[in-house]
């Protein structure tokens, strides 16, 4: 379609044909009508065509060049299969031990599990689906089959053990309703100190609000003088209940450790035990039976669990090169069941599959454009690379060369990745980028002046006011003028001003450098002397008003000086500007179909735990 002329020299030439105009009339609508459907059929074969590739091996085409679901599977399972495999072998284990018990967990029991939590949060089951996929990147699927599922499992397994009794409903039902204690507390680190500070409010008891305003190291209770929400009996720590109750209105504790921890209270009233309403009643001892049922279950699930565990026989094989050539394609064998590399491989997909196919399809793009520039990513490039991001977070050996060893232990040591992961997914990228971009990169004369300028040049100290309106910048400009004093200035910054520094440091904020980045405040203060005051400076939404303080000493006079350190960070940032620039570049001009984010773009509840 791109190379196809205007639609009107098309129309003017058909028009001017003599065997098109000296055509019948229904030869010219037989002809229209073949016309509209072949582009019909054309288009329905594209369509069918992305049909059939969503649900063939073909997970993605970047420039007519197909990315695999093997592909995307083997890259999925290198990044993320030691963890997936752990979920799936805990998943088996519950299943095996359902499976055991003659225990089913119904699709209808999950589905109804996850309206009852959703409703908790007064969503309905889409926003509240959704809001876990955006909020914590857990899929329906991933929340019905990894979270759902095991904990409905583990608690059918369990419910035999299970059965709240009346000494529990009675502590809870205090612990909610029953007499409290509203209280005080200091909490401080130091057992010096806070003798100290025992003593003072013991002795003056009056004066236990200023004390813990001034030295609880508990923020949240200093800030209101100490007080902590009410005592109840069979709330937590038992030894800050009974001291609590012990205590007379006014009363000072004794000092209690808790933790690494002094803390110390004074009661300040007694608070009546409430009483429901009868026809409250039953609903609120259901609630707590529930409660009490659904605490019990956590337990008892989580010893459940680890026994499953500690008597399971897990061979795990995925990453042990000599297992897996003694069991070819199997992950894991757990009790003699074995799990599957492919089963991994798809759950890794279905888990992470977009994210990974993401950085899958931009390598394609940068292979591609590499073999169109004919560059190759060597092994020196890399290891440069490497060495050059040692050196600029600071891993730098005595003789000045970079602790590559030193920096790649730190990497690695942040997570589960590995050499070959970092070098794919960092290095290698960056290298193409720059073999793509580094011949155009050339260092001018402006530029060394304006980045010397920039970096060693003269500061403008400047006192500004920044305001959201015009009008009420108009105002203020005026007064400012109208009186035209730093210490005035200052204090229309601490009225007016929106703009936290300068308004709680009346006017005054960092100095101003040139070729920063802001041009239009740059031009202008720069133009200015000491003293003066600047025009209404208009910068995005927002208006701005400077009072020129004066401008600092240069920091280096001679550019030869620092000319060497000028290139190599001018070069870095233009390096780093360009590369940017090239990568959105092949991405907006590439044909790219991503087959794999169509099919998942619908939400689904699981109807079945994997590997059922």
């Amino acid at each position: 379609m791109s190379n196809s002329a205007p639609l009107g020299s098309i129309t003017q030439s058909e028009t001017q044909s003599p065997t098109f105009t000296h055509q019948p009339l229904r030869y010219r609508i037989r002809r229209s009508l073949v016309l509209l459907a072949a582009i019909t059929a054309i288009s329905v074969g594209f369509l069918q065509m992305r049909v059939e590739a969503a649900e063939s091996s073909v997970v993605a085409v970047v420039n007519a060049d197909p990315i695999t679901r093997d592909a995307l599977g083997n890259a999925s399972l290198q990044r993320y299969g030691t963890d997936v495999l752990d979920n799936l072998i805990n998943r088996h284990l519950i299943l095996q031990e359902c499976k055991r018990r003659g225990i089913t967990v119904t699709a209808e029991e999950v589905r109804a599990e996850i309206i009852r939590v959703a409703k908790k949060f007064g969503l309905g089951v889409d926003a509240y689906l959704q809001l876990l996929q955006e909020e914590r990147d857990i899929t329906p699927d991933q929340y019905s089959n990894e979270i759902i599922w095991p904990m409905l499992a583990l608690r059918s397994l369990v419910a035999d053990r299970v059965e709240v009794t009346q000494e529990e409903f009675n502590r809870a039902f205090l612990s909610q309703f029953g007499e409290a204690v509203k209280c005080r507390m200091i909490m401080i680190g130091d057992q010096s100190k806070a003798n100290q500070v025992h003593a003072q409010a013991k002795a003056d008891p009056d004066s236990f609000v200023r004390l813990a305003k001034q030295h609880s190291e508990d923020e949240t209770s200093a800030s209101v003088g100490g007080l902590i929400p009410p005592i109840r009996r069979y709330m937590g720590d038992s030894r800050l209940e009974e001291t609590a109750f012990s205590l007379a209105d006014g009363d000072v504790s004794p000092l209690i450790q808790i933790g690494d921890q002094w803390i110390f209270m004074q009661a300040v009233r007694r608070m009546p035990a409430t009483h429901p309403s009868p026809q409250a009643l039953p609903a609120i001892n259901e609630q707590i039976k529930d409660r009490i049922r659904d605490e019990k279950m956590k337990g008892a699930a989580s010893e459940l669990f680890a026994q499953l565990q500690k008597q399971a026989n897990v061979v795990t094989i995925l990453g042990d090169e000599a297992a897996q050539t003694q069991h070819p394609g199997v992950a894991a064998i757990i009790n003699g069941q074995q799990i599957s590399i492919a089963t991994v491989a798809a759950e890794c997909i279905k888990r992470h599959g977009e994210d990974v196919l993401e950085g899958e399809i931009n390598r394609k793009l940068l292979g591609q454009a590499l073999k169109q520039a004919n560059k190759t990513v060597t092994q020196e490039d890399i290891s440069a690379e490497i060495a050059r991001a040692a050196i600029s977070y600071g891993y730098v050996r005595s003789n000045g060369q970079a602790d590559t060893e030193a920096w790649l232990e730190a990497v690695l040591s942040q997570g589960d990745v590995t050499r070959e992961l970092y070098i794919e997914d960092s290095v290698w990228p960056s290298v193409a980028l720059k073999l793509l971009v580094e011949e155009g990169i050339t260092i001018s004369q402006k530029d060394l002046e304006q980045g010397f300028a920039s970096a060693f040049g003269p500061r403008a100290e400047v006192l500004a006011v920044v305001l959201s309106d015009q009008r009420t910048a108009q105002k203020v400009w005026e007064l400012a003028r109208d009186n035209p004093t730093d210490a005035f200035f200052g204090q229309l910054a601490e009225q007016y001003s929106i703009e936290p520094t300068s308004s709680s440091n009346f006017g005054k904020v960092p100095p101003i450098r040139q070729f920063g980045g802001q041009a239009s405040i740059e031009k202008e203060v720069f133009a200015m002397k000491p003293g003066e005051l600047s025009g209404i400076i208009a910068t995005g939404d927002k208006y701005i008003i400077l009072r020129c303080q004066g401008f600092t000493e240069p920091v280096v006079d001679d550019i030869s000086v620092v000319q060497e350190e000028l290139e190599r960070d001018l070069r870095e940032k233009k390096l780093n500007i360009a590369m940017g620039m090239k990568f959105d570049q092949l991405k907006q001009s590439a044909e790219i179909d991503n087959f794999f984010s169509v099919a998942n773009s619908q939400a689904r509840v699981a109807t079945r735990p994997a590997g059922r």
